[in-house]
Formats: C-alpha cells, structure tokens, sequence
C-alpha cells in the first residue's frame, strides 16, 4: 500500500522511524527493536540513510522485514548527498526487487567533509533533483520529502525555502514530514505559510521524545530547533535524573500530540530513536485518540 492512500483513511494516525545499524554487529539489536515496534500496529514505519548514505546497504533489508515479517508498511529513505545517478537508479531498481513502493527523498546530511568540498559538478545538490529522477525511471512508488517548521539550515529564510519546497511538491512529492519540532504554533504558522503558497500535499509532523538531557545539544545541532522556555524547565528541573527525564520526554512529547490531534491534524510521525519502550509508551498513552 503506498503512503498517499494511508494518509486518506478516517481516524488518527502514528508512524514512527526507526535507523539501521552502522556496523553488522549491531544489526540483530536493530532488528529486535524494529520488531517491537512494528509490534505496536502504526501506519507505517520509516527507515533511514546514514549521513552521505553510510548504513544505505541496511536500509532496504530493514525496510522489506518490516513488511513481509511484520505486516506494516515501510517506507525506505533515499539519499543522493553522496551518489551518482547510476547509483541513484540501482538504488531504485533494488527497492523495485524488493516491493518497496514508498521513498522518501532526501539531499541526506552534509558530513563536515563533503560540506567543505565543492559540490557544484556532484550529479545531485539538492532533493528536488532526486524526486525528479525517481519519477523519470523510478516505476510507481509514493515520494515523500522533507520540510522545515524553522527553516532549512541553509537556506537564506523561509520566504526562499518555502519556493524550493513547492518546487519538490512540483516534482512529484506525495507527501511531506516534518523536521522535530517542540513549539506546537512553530508547525502551525508553517501550515498557514504554505498552504497560502498553494502546496497543498499532506503534511505530517515530526514529533522527536526527549528522553535524556544529551539529546537537547544534539537535537539543536541537528535541526536548529528552538527549545520553548517550558521545555527548558522540564531539562532543567530533570536532566540529571535519567527515569524522571524519559517520563518528563514522553509526557511533553505525548501532550504535543494530542494537541496537533486536536487541532485536525490525522498524522504524527514520531522519531523514535530506536526505542521500543518510549514508542509504546506514546502509544499506550494515546490507546483511546488513535482509535477515534
């Protein structure tokens, strides 16, 4: 089933993302985790690349367990950071083979090398040349593709990014996710932005648990995100307690759900980090909302 037709079933939604092992020792703990977590019954369920593409070779056998061994649909992530277009078609052909039929299509992470290269004779730059090739030779999959709350880290604002957003929509995205967010209204301005710019796609917010203190640096690292004054308390108040924290994460993460739901939104997309126990716990939280 592709993600497009998911997205326009009644009720409330949750999918989660899960990412591979970087090395094959760690696989059989990646498996069990995303076992437990298909075991919860979401939407579907995303599997990542790794920065310029470094676990891409884990990605697609992930993605083919959790629908034949575990019944839920995956959607495979395809990055084109580091690739050439004879990689980029392999890539396709495989998750052809595979019976994958939703992408999501990413530029993928810049590592610190490749963002001091020059980068303008590379075959891809940007996502929106990714989307373009899938559709030319890709076959019938459902893309998706990524969009920014608080702006792309490197676009100039949000002005120019919502222009590059539309032209991936125009390209051929299905569907668009979100970057985490922890400021509800953040999501709800960016709705208001590009509807007016007439991207009209579903959209699914991405929602990141704060289980642990250590992830706040790296969640601004990573996407910028700006930390509302009552999420600091929450750090604040119990960072250096690990079980406080993890129940403090899921509860702040859990009360932004319900309020997306509440506000009509049907799709949430969480970024589970692999965590069977905090996706579970989200999910026991909401048993009664996602059933309406």
């Amino acid at each position: 089933m592709k993600i497009s037709d998911i997205l326009k079933q009644d009720g409330n939604r949750m999918s989660f993302e899960v990412f591979p092992p970087k090395t094959d020792d760690k696989y059989d703990s990646v498996e069990a985790a995303t076992r437990k977590i298909a075991e919860l019954g979401p939407s579907f369920m995303s599997v990542t690349y790794g920065a310029g593409g470094g676990t891409s070779r884990y990605t697609l056998n992930i993605a083919r367990s959790i629908e034949e061994k575990h019944g839920v649909i995956s959607l495979a992530h395809l990055t084109c950071v580091n690739s050439t277009k004879e990689t980029v078609r392999e890539r396709i052909e495989d998750m052809k083979n595979a019976g994958i039929h939703n992408i999501m299509a990413l530029r993928g992470d810049l590592t610190p090398e490749m963002a001091a290269k020059d980068r303008s004779t590379r075959d891809y730059r940007h996502a929106v040349e990714l989307i373009r090739d899938i559709k030319e030779y890709g076959g019938d999959f459902c893309i998706g593709a990524a969009c920014y709350p608080e702006v792309h880290p490197e676009s100039a604002n949000q002005k120019e990014d919502i222009i590059h957003l539309r032209e991936k929509v125009d390209a051929g995205a299905e569907f668009l996710t979100t970057q985490m967010f922890f400021d509800n209204n953040l999501f709800y301005n960016f709705l208001y932005k590009i509807r007016e710019a007439g991207i009209t796609c579903p959209i699914i917010p991405g929602i990141m648990p704060i289980t642990n203190a250590s992830q706040v640096k790296r969640a601004i690292e990573l996407s910028g995100s700006f930390m509302p004054q009552r999420f600091k308390s929450l750090v604040d108040a119990f960072g250096e307690n690990p079980q406080a924290m993890c129940q403090a994460g899921i509860a702040y993460a859990t009360d932004q759900i319900i309020d997306l739901y509440a506000n009509g939104i049907k799709s949430v997309h969480v970024y589970s980090m692999n965590k069977p126990d905090v996706a579970a716990a989200i999910f026991a939280n909401l048993s009664e909302i996602l059933t309406k």
